[in-house]
């Protein structure tokens, strides 16, 4: 079958790209960027990437007709301001698009909607189910909750406030109902109801065996990570103050917090149907997702993560308006130093970051990331995905990737914490096995010029600390 798929870049959209591939089908990945999507594994002609951004319709009048199956796995929820209309904009012009080709169903991934009153988010979720459902094409809609898998924005929160909080003074949110699904469920369901005509037309809820308050889950999680963890849920906490607490907590974003503390508040239980039995689907329970989960991540094999398909502002213009590092009007801090043995330094570049730490001054790595958290940005705790590879599009602690290449030997990051200005840091190393190491700042205003003048100390000895122990032949991670 001919299937496309939207939200390819995304959370789901990474990790449904494979199961597709191995039924056999051909795929078509609609994304805003191509850079962003990394179909190098795959075998050529499987997959073919096409760029087009549904909240522009004029770029969707290129896209093929002659598909068989659509999947609809776009969401703006992480976003600043109205994402609703977004939203809405972009499933009426991707159903305009869908009513001209030759596509059978359309599989569109909500979220439980059952309670009279819902959150900004939810209530965005079934506008849309609504808005796919006026169009020719048949939908089949599955609304899952809480989802459970390694990279996913849910376990991540969770598995921050355990590791992290001993003792934990919580919203009385935590006494909201939930039935959490498993990735590989969630995988399962997607493909299931793949062109069977029983489901054209039709929604269900989908979700895991286990019937849980986010208070269990969280001391679930913790009893099987055997942490001795206790709750203490008041009734003080406003949303905002909660907002505030998941985020200087956690790794996700102050916008994504918000509108998770909303959705948090409204039980999310679903309508119980015989799916999972149709389709010879084995519902994982609680526990055993997250020990899939920490098995993926012990293993280096984290598929996709949330942080990767957040809403970035670079991600407006494409990764390739910024791979282009700027020459005038900037600031550089230029470094370059012999390897010892260039491919002990091209790992170790191409490691940089997470666990792994900066090689040099990690504590003053750490003070920036805390102060970026205090003034609304990232931080360092996204990490990274992978310990030792890196691709165009992901998040690396508060750098984003534009381009990664160990043949060529170059890897180039973007600054995504809160700065007067843009800044890129690169890495390459030439044929004489020489490491190059550039800092670049384009200032804006003479705020920038002053951040700069005031890090000047600071740059020098750290980005000359990191360049040394990357050169080194030293097998050790730090000095």
């Amino acid at each position: 079958m001919k299937i496309l798929l939207t939200g390819a870049t995304g959370y789901i959209g990474r990790r449904l790209m494979p199961a597709l591939l191995d039924m056999g089908h051909e795929l078509i990945c609609l994304v805003r960027d191509k850079a962003r999507l990394d179909i190098s594994a795959f075998k050529a002609g499987q997959v073919e990437v096409l760029q087009a951004d549904l909240l522009n319709p004029e770029t969707l009048k290129l896209l093929p007709k002659d598909i068989d199956t659509a999947y609809y796995l776009v969401h703006s929820m992480s976003t600043e301001g109205d994402f609703s209309k977004s939203e809405l904009d972009s499933a009426e012009n991707f159903i305009n698009y869908l009513n001209e080709t030759s596509a059978r169903q359309l599989i569109y991934l909500s979220g439980i909607i059952n309670e009279e009153k819902l959150s900004k988010h939810l209530e965005s979720r079934k506008a849309v189910e609504e808005k796919l459902s006026n169009g020719k094409v048949p939908v089949t809609v599955l609304r899952a909750g809480i989802i459970i898998g390694s990279g996913s924005a849910s376990f991540e929160i969770i598995r921050d406030l355990v590791e992290k909080l001993p003792v934990m003074v919580a919203p009385k949110w935590l006494k909201t109902m939930c039935q959490p699904i498993a990735i590989r469920n969630v995988i399962e369901f997607l493909t299931g109801v793949l062109d069977k005509k029983d489901y054209f037309g039709n929604h269900y809820d989908i979700y895991g065996p286990d019937l849980l308050t986010y208070k269990d889950m969280l001391m679930a999680f913790a009893s099987v990570r055997k942490l001795k963890r206790k709750i203490i849920v008041v009734p003080v906490f406003t949303p905002k103050l909660s907002s505030y607490w998941l985020y200087f907590v956690t790794a996700t974003s102050y916008a994504l917090a918000k509108n998770l503390v909303e959705s948090m508040k409204i039980d999310v239980v679903p309508k119980k149907n015989h799916l999972h039995k149709d389709l010879g689907i084995t519902l994982i329970p609680y526990r055993d997702a997250i020990s899939m989960a920490f098995e993926k991540i012990e293993q280096n094999l984290v598929l996709s993560s949330w942080s990767d398909s957040g809403n970035s502002r670079i991600f407006n213009k494409g990764l390739s308006a910024h791979i282009e590092v700027p020459k005038f009007g900037v600031f550089q801090d230029k470094q370059k130093m012999p390897a010892k043995d260039v491919d002990l330094a091209l790992n170790r570049i191409f490691s940089i970051g997470g666990k792994n730490g900066w090689y040099y001054a990690d504590w003053l790595w750490g003070f920036r990331g805390f102060l970026d958290r205090l003034f609304g940005g990232v931080g360092l705790r996204r990490g990274r995905k992978n310990a030792s590879q890196t691709s165009a599009g992901e998040a690396l602690d508060f750098w984003r990737v534009i381009f990664s290449s160990q043949s060529e030997k170059r890897l180039l990051l973007y600054a995504e914490m809160k700065l007067p200005g843009e800044a890129w840091l690169e890495f390459c190393i030439d044929e004489k096995n020489v490491v190059h190491q550039t800092a670049t700042f384009r200032p804006l205003g003479i705020s920038g010029r002053m951040y700069w003048m005031a890090m000047l100390p600071f740059h020098y000895f750290i980005f000359k600390g990191m360049l040394t122990k990357i050169c080194s032949a030293d097998a050790s991670k730090h000095h």
